[in-house]
């Protein structure tokens, strides 16, 4: 005979209520069934989404293909308009397309193609003793302090931040004194000005991460200042300096005011003569020039887009 024990209700807890579950005393493990709420996790059930936040990605994606139309309609009319002839309005297309200022252009024969030899030879110039005469500069500035270096900076960025026009008649003045107005160094001169000023502003932020203390080293193993700059200081540059010789380059490659104020019309530069096609009509010859003016920046943006792929970041 089974002897019965007197039920003792638990401290704390209240009553079940009336015609309510019986109370669970027992705990099951997490995953098994009939276990309490805080063993398992309640399933998340997603609502249906704010027009807002369906809206955000269509909102990216027409912003993105608003910038590409801007970016490739305009090269491709130029392209249209270099190959097009007699294309006028409401023709959509250009009724005949020919191929007369391209073969101009590889032939040598037009003044189109001597303009964009002159641009090159000026902006290779600008872009390599742009980058000699800025990176001592640069480095000057990076080793000064307090005022003297914002008052160095300030210098170097005057010739950048002022109107080209306001620099080209200055610099117009002072070279026809020397005889030089109208020539080819005039205006090779005349943009290093502004090349010389942003390339020594970015020499300054490269020297201003730059570590010397293995300069240091290689001095006090007996290295002159020359073996440092060219065993030491220009290997670890590399890639800043070419970076650099291609800014100079641009700067160079698109000047217009300079080029005209103190090369007076006698140095025909690539813009100059993109400027006379179309002032006096002649749009396939403009087009082409044009064209020719946009392929060293592109060039440019892939070489940089390409060296920062190839960048490894190294943690500290």
């Amino acid at each position: 005979m089974t002897e019965r024990r007197p039920r003792v209700a638990e401290v704390g807890r209240d009553p079940p209520a009336a015609g309510g579950p019986p109370p669970n005393d027992t705990i099951a493990p997490s995953g098994a069934e009939g276990g309490t709420p805080s063993s398992r996790a309640a399933p998340k059930v997603r609502g249906p989404q704010s027009p807002r936040r369906l809206a955000r990605p269509f909102g990216r994606a027409v912003l993105v293909a608003a910038l590409a139309l801007s970016a490739v309609v305009p090269f491709a009319l130029l392209a249209l308009w270099s190959v097009s002839r007699q294309w006028f309005y409401p023709a959509l297309l250009p009724p005949e397309l020919t191929g007369e200022s391209w073969r101009a252009v590889v032939g040598g024969g037009a003044a189109l193609s001597r303009a964009a030899v002159a641009s090159l030879v000026l902006a290779a110039l600008t872009g390599a003793l742009g980058c000699a005469l800025a990176l001592p500069v640069g480095r000057a500035l990076d080793r000064l302090g307090g005022w003297r270096r914002h008052l160095g900076a300030a210098a170097a960025f005057l010739p950048v931040a002022a109107p080209p026009v306001a620099v080209g008649t200055g610099l117009q003045f002072f070279l026809l004194t020397l005889g030089l107005g109208g020539t080819a160094l005039g205006v090779l001169l005349a943009h290093l000005v502004p090349a010389v000023g942003y390339l020594s502003l970015y020499f300054l932020g490269v020297f201003s991460a730059f570590d010397a203390r293995v300069e240091e080293e290689a001095r006090t193993l007996g290295a002159t200042p020359l073996q440092v700059l060219r065993a030491v200081t220009a290997p670890m540059l590399r890639r800043q300096i070419a970076e650099a010789f291609a800014l100079g380059f641009l700067i160079s490659w698109a000047q217009v005011a300079l080029t005209l104020l103190v090369g007076g019309g006698a140095v025909r530069t690539l813009p100059l003569e993109v400027f006379a096609y179309v002032r006096s009509g002649q749009d396939r010859f403009a087009a082409t020039g044009a064209l020719l003016l946009a392929v060293p920046p592109l060039v440019a943006l892939a070489a940089v887009r390409l060296a920062a792929r190839r960048t490894e970041v190294v943690p500290a």
